[in-house]
């Protein structure tokens, strides 16, 4: 058994404790994504089950991180908590209160124990001063730098 799992099936029990409705039909193995970067888990439903899943980036982090992330995928397994509504608010309340967590609609790494790293996909590069401007996605300024311009006027050009 992957340590998350273990991990999965004490928040579990910790949801149960407190009698919050989670759905019975959660697969028990936590999938490790290592294309995610910018998230930390997903909960989603396929083929009659809730699936979890977490980032490559938990696998250093503290243990409480996982725990608190996987008890805020967990809730969305709720009735009517699909999305971060009043509901899935109230019991992710009821969660911090008992078990000292901090889960929210969104979380910073430093919250978690990870280091903020965000990946340099796209470069634009002013061609004056030499100001750089990383984009992690593709946007209409990495798409076509020509039509911008820099602060100082120089003109902007994609370096990767």
């Amino acid at each position: 058994m992957h340590p998350f799992d273990r991990l999965l099936l004490q928040v579990q029990q910790e949801a149960h404790a407190l009698s919050i409705p989670l759905s019975a039909q959660i697969v028990p193995h936590v999938h490790i994504n290592t294309r995610a970067l910018t998230r930390f888990g997903r909960c989603f439903f396929r083929d009659g089950a809730y699936h979890i899943e977490l980032t490559h980036r938990l696998l250093d982090a503290p243990e409480r991180a996982i725990r608190q992330t996987l008890a805020h995928e967990l809730l969305h397994t709720c009735p009517g908590c699909q999305n971060h509504g009043p509901l899935w608010q109230r019991y992710a309340g009821q969660m911090n209160a008992a078990y000292g967590y901090s889960i929210t609609r969104t979380a910073l790494p430093s919250s978690l124990g990870l280091a903020d790293e965000k990946p340099v996909r796209h470069l634009v590069v002013c061609l004056s001063c030499g100001r750089e401007f990383p984009r992690s996605r593709a946007s209409r300024l990495t798409q076509h730098p020509e039509r911008y311009r820099c602060r100082c006027g120089g003109k902007l050009a994609l370096r990767f």
